[in-house]
């Protein structure tokens, strides 16, 4: 029932902004192509010349992320599945993702090819399902000495996924300090020869040595003998600056194309300061010349480089708070990268809407009920959550620095008005306070409305429960509350019993001074039971005769001592 009105919904209200935006005559392919996956938008990618383009043959450039070695042990490996793949495209909006199979170190493919291959599919089919491009990494730093193992490798790779316009081969991640002639050349193009025998066109991309770096040396030799080969750039920005772009640019200027398959915000060895300032050159760099790029890495070690804070899950759907310094602002670049290369982009990371505050993606939930996602027109792009039902809800993991008064900012928009947030936990049973949503004039007219409560300090379940229906949700954050500010305080909920009923149904209201009004909604809202209380000095129980309802999901609602809460129960 439920999943018939929302789509039901859906395709009404979308009727209806399509009347409306082809009235406006403001129906761009740009915003149609936000509604397509990336691999469905730019399709099989090329190299000419110095760029890399897509099948239009305009220039290309991708932002996304590079996991973490996949060695058994290591840590980075539990990484490797399809809730983080969906995460990184819902939540950053990332375009690419990168497989870094570690080879001869301990745990690596050398040890259990068959369990290495496997982790290596996992995150391939999800990028498949997903839409994403995906890098598959050869993460080596002696490849030379594993040439037979990689052919046999990548022949595999190219027979199970070369169809795909997805799928690109990294076939060498850092070579060291040796001959680009004498020793990496003649490797790729052996590894290239076996892939072209199979696959005659995805992108293969070709490590450089010094820990692919010296791009200049590869492009005075390039590789001639096969088609769309694109050469490995690396940079640290604590450690690599103005030196390495000359040689990036040096390369580009002799006519090949550079995929910066790996880069981070630190220093060179992962670890270090986060050098946001140097960071920003590189972007600036990357976009004047169209150049793609990956962040590392998608893990949780005790390290600058992970995105991800000691000890999260590998499962949940994570809100901003799970963040490490370089993951925020990392997210900021890719959520915001404009795939071509001309025109839009940042320049500058995007700042949270509050100071000091931290921000949630209402898409970032770990659990949910009932709600749906859609591409947003608001700033910063990206997804809102939608299509929002009375009783709907959504679960977040946050960590609150110190206990005290918070205040809470929802970015909201709704059509007519009407609706109202609940912030809740556990389970519902505690509320932190209720807010109306105001008419925005537009499902995509966004505005900020805003309450102070009280949070306890540490690592918390937070749910956005819907008390009333009829907007959409962004992103809401949460910001430590200035002295004086005017605090919601907790109230208990309603309890209902027994759950599910056939013929009677049992609500505990709460101790009120002003009455309550207490309505049951089916599931098209409307309204099919009310119930005046007069004001009472302890809780009251009240009895509903449902036993003429139709069976199904229905809400009851409660308006008590200016707050509304809303619980479900179900009728056999």
């Amino acid at each position: 029932m439920k999943k018939s009105i929302k789509s039901r919904k859906y395709a009404l209200r979308s009727w209806a902004s399509s009347i409306l935006l082809i009235a406006a005559g403001l129906l761009s392919f740009e915003a149609a192509a936000q509604t397509l996956t990336p691999v469905q938008q730019y399709g099989q990618l090329k190299v000419v010349g110095s760029k890399i383009v897509d099948k239009n043959n305009q220039p290309i450039s991708l932002a996304g992320n590079s996991l973490f070695w996949s060695n058994d042990g290591w840590g980075g490996e539990k990484y490797y599945n399809a809730n983080v793949v969906g995460w990184l495209k819902n939540n950053w909006q990332a375009k690419i993702v990168r497989v870094a199979m570690g080879i001869n170190e301990s745990g690596g493919y050398l040890s259990n090819p068959a369990r290495e291959k496997q982790k290596v599919k996992t995150v391939v089919d999800a990028c498949l399902a997903a839409g994403l491009y995906v890098i598959i990494d050869w993460h080596s730093h002696q490849a030379e000495q594993q040439q037979q193992q990689a052919i046999a490798f990548f022949k595999e790779m190219a027979t199970t996924y070369g169809n795909s316009p997805n799928v690109m081969y990294e076939v060498y991640n850092e070579p060291l300090q040796v001959s680009w002639s004498g020793v990496v050349k003649p490797y790729a193009e052996a590894v290239a020869g076996a892939i072209r025998a199979i696959d005659p066109d995805n992108l293969i991309i070709v490590g450089t040595p010094t820990w692919s770096q010296d791009v200049d040396v590869a492009a005075s030799s390039p590789i001639t003998r096969y088609t769309n080969i694109a050469y490995t750039l690396h940079f640290y920005a604590a450690t690599h600056k103005a030196s390495l772009r000359a040689k990036a640019q040096t390369a580009l200027s002799k006519g090949v194309a550079l995929f910066v398959t790996e880069y981070g915000t630190t220093e060179a060895s992962g670890n270090g300061y986060v050098d946001a300032a140097s960071t920003q050159e590189w972007m600036n760099f990357m976009k004047q010349n169209g150049i793609s790029h990956l962040n590392w890495s998608v893990n949780d070690k005790a390290e600058s480089a992970s995105v991800l804070k000691l000890g999260t899950s590998p499962t949940s759907a994570w809100s901003d708070s799970y963040l490490t310094q370089s993951g925020t602002l990392v997210k900021g670049y890719i959520q915001n990268w404009n795939g071509t290369t001309t025109g839009g982009g940042p320049t500058t990371p995007p700042t949270p809407p509050t100071t000091g505050g931290t921000t949630v993606q209402a898409e970032s939930y770990h659990a949910m009920a009932g709600v749906q996602t859609e591409t947003t027109s608001d700033t910063g792009g990206g997804l809102n959550v939608g299509y929002l039902d009375n009783g709907d809800w959504m679960a977040y993991t946050i960590d609150v620095p110190t206990a005290g008064s918070y205040l809470i900012q929802y970015r909201v928009a709704s059509l007519n008005g009407g609706g109202r947030i609940s912030l809740e936990q556990n389970a519902g049973t505690t509320i932190r306070g209720t807010l109306a949503v105001p008419a925005t004039g537009g499902w995509q007219t966004w505005t900020t409305i805003s309450h102070t409560v009280t949070l306890a300090a540490g690592r918390q379940d937070i749910a956005i429960g819907v008390a009333t229906g009829g907007y959409n949700l962004n992103w809401w954050s949460f910001t430590k509350a200035t002295t004086g500010s005017r605090v919601a305080a907790p109230q208990t909920a309603v309890a209902l019993y027994p759950n599910p009923t056939q013929s009677q149904l049992t609500v505990a209201v709460p101790e009120t001074t002003n009455g309550a009004r207490i309505t049951v909604l089916n599931a098209q809202g409307r309204e099919v039971l009310a119930r005046n209380v007069s004001s009472a000095s302890a809780s009251q129980n009240v009895q509903l005769t449902v036993a003429t309802l139709e069976p199904g999901v229905y809400s009851v609602q409660v308006i008590s001592n200016g707050s509304v809460t809303t619980h479900r129960f179900v009728k056999q």
